[in-house]
């Protein structure tokens, strides 16, 4: 294992110019021989754009492998990236959000998607007020990868959390303006795990409900980072507050406008989505749906 962790730091060390080469075989080997997950991504897409034509379909598809490929790489890369890289790499706009925060004495809860390159936000603790800066990442079947992917995440002064033990650190924690917790909000829970559902991107979709009791209970400050690829190796992320229609959120406000936000970044950029996960497998297992349109 030290031997691959060693292997991977190296080629992580390569110039992206570099890495895009190993991209660029990877989409072909993806998109013209394998056809890794093609009948799932192709199913995603009909079924989240109805109103798309089979051709404009595989010109989405297309242009998905070629950012999950890229994806892929700057995921190596992350091992090793510098901080003036990252910055040049990813901008941050709307960055006095996180000091209105600051000045109100409330912490943050950063929602974004699994929309490329998601990855690269975890450089936002070297320009935000915040003292500590939490990305919440997930247990995989596999304990070299997940400590691989924590270690890439714990990177620049983070203090990454499991996302079991999250919601525990953040009622513990003081609400005063010096934390933010990073969630990757749009991830399909566990069969055992489904209470609630709603409609996303014209699907019954089963959501994660953690951070919506965080909302009713607590006074936070929820942001929306909405990701967008500039170019190859070059990405945005514009941070929106998200407020409650009242004094304060109601049960399951904040899941509905986050999935508003996420919906609209991928009818502008539907190929930057990682359509290849199974997000919808679960469909049957939702308890309590809500099948107005968001």
């Amino acid at each position: 294992m030290n031997f691959l962790i060693k292997i991977l730091y190296l080629i992580s060390k390569l110039p992206l110019r570099v890495l895009y080469i190993f991209s660029d075989i990877m989409f072909f080997l993806n998109y013209y021989i394998v056809g890794y997950r093609k009948d799932v991504i192709t199913q995603n897409l009909k079924n989240s754009f109805p109103e798309k034509t089979d051709e404009e379909i595989k010109k989405i598809r297309k242009k998905f492998y070629l950012n999950f490929s890229d994806y892929l790489v700057e995921t190596i890369k992350s091992f090793s990236i510098s901080k003036t890289e990252s910055r040049v790499r990813m901008q941050h706009i709307n960055q006095e959000l996180f000091h209105e925060a600051k000045a109100e004495g409330k912490n943050i809860i950063l929602l974004a998607g699994h929309v490329f390159n998601w990855e690269w936000i975890n450089a936002l603790a070297t320009v935000i007020p915040q003292d500590h800066c939490h990305p919440v990442y997930r247990k995989v079947n596999n304990s070299f990868w997940e400590n691989q992917m924590k270690i890439v995440r714990n990177r620049f002064g983070n203090e990454a959390l499991e996302a079991k033990e999250v919601i525990l650190n953040i009622f513990r924690s003081k609400n005063n303006g010096s934390s933010a917790y990073m969630f990757v909000a749009d991830q399909t829970p566990h069969f055992a795990h489904i209470t609630y559902g709603l409609n996303f991107l014209n699907q019954r979709t089963p959501v994660f409900t953690g951070y919506d009791k965080l909302a009713t209970k607590m006074d936070l400050i929820f942001i929306y980072c909405e990701m967008k690829k500039v170019k190859r190796g070059f990405y945005q992320v514009n941070y929106h507050r998200i407020y409650p229609d009242g004094e304060k959120f109601v049960e399951h406000e904040v899941i509905k406008k986050f999935h508003k936000l996420l919906e609209n970044t991928l009818h502008k950029s539907p190929d930057n989505y990682l359509w290849s996960h199974r997000k919808w497998k679960y469909q049957d297992a939702i308890k309590n749906y809500d099948s107005e349109k968001i």
